[in-house]
């Protein structure tokens, strides 16, 4: 895998830098005080969310497999207050133990997967059966004329923004994963053109038959 340096520098330097001003900071300081215990974050990109996980977090596994966006995440690293370790590895073929994460993250990350289902599946088996998943990220609008045009842009927009989609049903992808939402806000950020509208929430992990824990 090569990654993709130029939108990795990209993501670093702009969009990263403008996240006060459009509000995604703001989202991430009400999500992850959240976390607990061993987390796993999906897609950790350059490690926006590192320095804002609680004390109760003992642990991070920053999964990314962006070699490219790999780089600046071990810059993120050095001096982190707490053991992090960078996973190498997609969403959805996670080399983590099942029944091993308190808490998984995903922020602005189910948009560009390759396989949502796949990546949310995992993400459900590598939670404790008392674990939670907390996710900030853009939805499919319900509003049906702005949905198609997600639709019509999907393929543009995904090739100027490192494999975004921005018509994915997300809050519903994860429901069907086997999570039941414990809250959830949907909103708007400020400045978004096509990746809107935005949930944030907490989801608990239900159990499944396959999990050794459920039988």
């Amino acid at each position: 895998m090569t990654g993709h340096p130029v939108f990795a520098w990209f993501y670093a330097h702009v969009v990263s830098r403008a996240e006060a001003k459009h509000g995604t900071l703001e989202q991430r300081l009400k999500l992850l005080p959240l976390a607990r215990g061993t987390v796993l974050e999906l897609g950790a990109g350059n490690g926006n969310n590192l320095p804002h996980y609680p004390d109760a977090v003992t642990d991070v596994l920053a999964s990314e497999p962006d070699p490219a966006m790999r780089r600046y995440l071990a810059e993120a690293l050095q001096g982190a207050s707490r053991a992090t370790r960078i996973v190498p590895a997609p969403a959805e073929t996670l080399p983590v133990d099942g029944g091993s994460i308190d808490t998984v993250v995903s922020t602005l990350t189910l948009c560009s997967v390759q396989d949502v289902a796949g990546a949310l599946a995992e993400a459900h088996r590598v939670l404790r059966p008392e674990g939670r998943l907390l996710i900030y990220e853009h939805v499919r609008s319900v509003d049906p004329g702005f949905a198609r045009r997600q639709d019509r842009w999907e393929r543009l927009w995904g090739r100027i923004a490192g494999g975004c989609h921005p018509n994915r049903d997300t809050e519903s992808a994860i429901r069907d994963a086997g999570f039941a939402f414990e809250q959830i806000e949907r909103f708007d950020v400020p400045g978004t053109w096509l990746a809107k509208p935005h949930i944030r929430g907490v989801a608990r992990k239900s159990p499944s038959p396959s999990d050794p824990a459920s039988s």
